[in-house]
């Protein structure tokens, strides 16, 4: 896998040189909604996705993977190598899925269950599923927690990885074919966002693997829009059906773009974090609590992050145990090690925000400063 020499800070890539030209609106926010949901209605009744019961993931027939021509640097757009917990920035799109296995896992998604139970509205994204996996979709689980599956999303992300947790595997984000207006223009919601399925937003985790699951022949639009550290907003072309990104979501400001021409864009997104407890955890939930099951969200996260800290706690035990037996404690490795569990606990203290506090679906004051554009 080849990595661009580092060019300047903010000199753009080839791959970011288109800039984005957004498509006339047409219609009422009204009229836009409620042809949404019709649309969406239409769309999940005549889906003739095979079935998955019993279906289970193997590396060896279902990955696909083939390596991305150049993983782009943060500091090839614009930002620090210190910004994140990786130098990495986003990847071009590489094969990782099969076609069999990515028609499985969408059978699993347009389970009736999964589109009745586990779907989620906000002012950013019209339609999402979360929360459905290992429950409703065994396949996607094994898939997306398959060591292999991990080993190839680490070697990209140049940092080992795991997913997040349960909760953030197999997140759904989904467009259907727009209707069409009388001069044959797509009808889109006359909002800042020119259609897009996800507006800007940065993720409230480290990582993310944004797959494909649509067919992407004569696809117009798609992409992926980013916010460079220069403040250039350029696209990344999407990948086509089985093929992935993964991005360090969470440093860098970024929305998904709808697809036109009658095509669907359905895309699955897992958040992935450093396998080590000792790499600096900088998650958030802003962007995830007005969308979530939250006794899942709350309880999946303080477990992970207990554990985490359980392991640092362990190891600090074992060495302040060993310097007793040589009487040579250290005092200044014991106060840096508590002011970094003091500070962890407090963050994750300020995520936990009360259910009554939380207003489902509003993202729009959470995102609003990824939504300024500084210059286009």
């Amino acid at each position: 896998m080849q990595t661009p020499d580092v060019s300047e800070p903010g000199t753009p890539d080839t791959f970011y040189s288109e800039t984005i030209s957004f498509p006339q609106l047409n219609g009422t926010v009204k009229e836009t909604k409620e042809n949404l949901k019709r649309s969406f209605e239409k769309y999940l009744s005549s889906d003739q996705s095979p079935p998955a019961a019993g279906k289970n993931f193997d590396p060896s027939k279902h990955l696909t993977f083939e390596e991305p021509t150049y993983v782009h640097s943060m500091e090839d757009i614009g930002f620090t190598a210190s910004t994140g917990v990786s130098p990495m920035a986003v990847s071009e799109p590489f094969h990782l899925f099969s076609e069999e296995a990515v028609n499985i896992m969408r059978s699993e998604i347009f389970n009736p269950v999964v589109q009745e139970k586990y779907s989620h509205t906000s002012d950013i994204a019209p339609k999402q599923l979360r929360g459905y996996a290992p429950q409703h979709a065994k396949f996607i689980f094994q898939a997306w927690t398959n060591p292999e599956t991990l080993s190839i999303i680490s070697k990209i992300a140049g940092i080992e990885l795991v997913p997040q947790m349960d909760y953030e595997i197999g997140h759904v984000n989904m467009s259907v074919p727009r209707k069409q207006s009388a001069g044959g223009n797509n009808v889109t919601p006359p909002d800042d966002d020119g259609g897009a399925i996800v507006g800007w937003h940065r993720d409230s985790y480290p990582f993310v693997c944004v797959l494909m699951m649509s067919d992407t022949t004569g696809m117009i639009g798609g992409e992926t829009a980013l916010r460079t550290g220069t403040g250039e907003i350029k696209k990344v072309r999407g990948p086509q059906k089985g093929y992935a990104v993964v991005l360090q979501g969470r440093y860098i400001d970024h929305q998904a773009l709808a697809a036109f021409g009658g095509q669907e864009r359905i895309t699955m997104v897992t958040s992935f974090r450093p396998r080590s407890p000792h790499v600096r955890d900088d998650t958030v939930l802003s962007t995830v609590r007005p969308i979530s099951n939250l006794s899942d969200l709350y309880g999946q996260t303080i477990q992970y992050q207990l554990e985490n800290a359980e392991t640092r706690i362990r190891q600090m035990l074992k060495t302040v145990r060993d310097s007793m037996k040589t009487g040579s404690t250290n005092a200044a490795a014991i106060k840096k090690f508590l002011d970094f569990e003091i500070k962890t606990l407090q963050h994750l203290n300020d995520e936990i925000v009360d259910e009554a506090n939380v207003q489902k679906g509003h993202l729009a004051e959470v995102c609003v400063d990824a939504a300024k554009c500084t210059s286009a």
